[in-house]
């Protein structure tokens, strides 16, 4: 079926695919798919805290969800966020796995020469300076500045890096239930991918 154009007529080119009511059976079965997605990333999550004797907070009542970034749940992908958002085992889990990182000063420094733009004092963006072209060393943040900064991000980077081995590992063994799958499974005619 085309989707209809402004003036009514028939437009052959865009098939119309409406999304699922939000009572209907299809998105019914989605929620159920998404919600043991992340019950199961919980338990999982539980698990392995407990496997390495990390000692794990009271749970997050139901009426209090944390909000998650937008830039996160893009970065994390949308499962792994709303797993954050609902799991203090699985925000622990990956808490120990960011300070796990240890990252080397020569992926710092790297980073830091790579990324110049990132690092032009508030003067020399009001300049108006290109920061690949002819600089000054005083148009740059100093290195030793700059250098906490970058080792976070790039700390948390691998973390989050580590959290996902971890996952994809973990739930490698678990077989759902039929009508329990993952939402983006493709083997379903209903299934739905999204970031």
């Amino acid at each position: 079926m085309g989707a209809t154009s402004h003036d009514g007529a028939a437009d052959a080119r865009q098939p119309h695919t409406a999304p699922p009511a939000a009572h209907s059976p299809q998105a019914e079965r989605q929620r159920r798919r998404w919600a043991t997605q992340v019950v199961v990333a919980d338990e999982l999550a539980r698990r392995a805290c407990e496997e390495r004797g990390l000692e794990q907070p009271p749970e997050v009542s139901p009426t209090h969800v944390l909000a998650i970034a937008g830039t996160d749940v893009a970065d994390l992908g949308s499962i792994v966020a709303a797993t954050l958002a609902h799991s203090a085992a699985a925000r622990l889990l990956l808490a120990e796995l960011e300070r796990q990182q240890d990252v080397p000063e020569a992926a710092v420094q790297d980073y830091y020469e790579r990324n110049r733009d990132r690092y032009l004092t508030p003067d020399a963006l009001r300049r108006g300076v290109d920061p690949f072209g002819r600089t000054a060393p005083a148009d740059f943040l100093p290195y030793q500045q700059a250098r906490e900064g970058i080792a976070h991000e790039l700390g948390r980077a691998a973390g989050h890096r580590a959290f996902f081995d971890w996952f994809d590992q973990a739930r490698a063994d678990v077989v759902y239930a039929a009508g329990h799958e993952h939402p983006g499974d493709p083997s379903h005619p209903d299934h739905e991918h999204r970031h």
